[in-house]
């Protein structure tokens, strides 16, 4: 097996387990944030969505160039992946912006939620390792999309830790607007990756920044 196809069969690997977390992060989040009627944490859980969704379909970009599939065809797979992650970034800012002007114009607070607060600091730890694998795996393997889904799991994990300051400064000093601007704090990160991910399925070179 050559070095390029033993780099894909890694980053299928990680692929499957980011998918894996995404579905009980899903899961859990939205429910928590059902419950405790927490903008950050639902947002938290769409963004789950949102991840396992990139996930996904770089795993399928993965597959085509796993089993043999012209270098175009790859080419062709690669800017898809791309254009979903990007897309589907933006939507999930514009999601935050509504639901956090929806909560400060009602005046909406959060309740405490220790299964969320746990959540988050699982999650504060397991994205950032497996957004350095993306990257690294993207990067030897010349994939731009890979690289920007492991840019997801880096706003997965600033999420996680935004959240985690956001449940207990509310648990402590019952803050009822600091949920909806731990939400907008957010807003930037995503912002940046979704449109770096759309440069890069439009083919703008090293749209990243990051200099590969």
């Amino acid at each position: 097996m050559s070095v390029q196809a033993l780099q894909v069969k890694k980053g299928i690997n990680i692929e499957i387990v980011s998918i894996l977390w995404m579905i009980v992060e899903a899961v859990v989040a939205i429910r928590a944030g059902i419950l405790a009627h927490s903008l950050a944490l639902k947002a938290f859980g769409a963004d789950s969505v949102i991840e396992l969704v990139a996930s996904a379909i770089l795993l399928w970009r993965l597959y085509v160039e796993s089993s043999g599939a012209s270098l175009e065809r790859v080419k062709q797979a690669e800017k898809k992946a791309s254009w979903v992650v990007g897309v589907a970034l933006l939507a999930l800012a514009g999601y935050i912006v509504v639901s956090a002007g929806f909560d400060l114009w009602t005046r909406s607070s959060s309740e405490k939620s220790m299964l969320g607060l746990a959540l988050a600091i699982a999650s504060g730890m397991i994205m950032p390792y497996l957004s350095r694998v993306k990257k690294r795996i993207g990067t030897e393997i010349g994939s731009k999309a890979l690289r920007a889904d492991g840019s997801c799991s880096i706003v997965c994990a600033y999420m996680a830790w935004t959240l985690i300051a956001g449940l207990v400064l509310t648990a402590l000093v019952g803050w009822w607007w600091l949920n909806a601007l731990a939400g907008l704090a957010l807003v930037y990160f995503v912002v940046k990756e979704g449109i770096e991910a759309i440069q890069e399925a439009r083919g703008v070179e090293d749209a990243c920044g990051c200099g590969h």
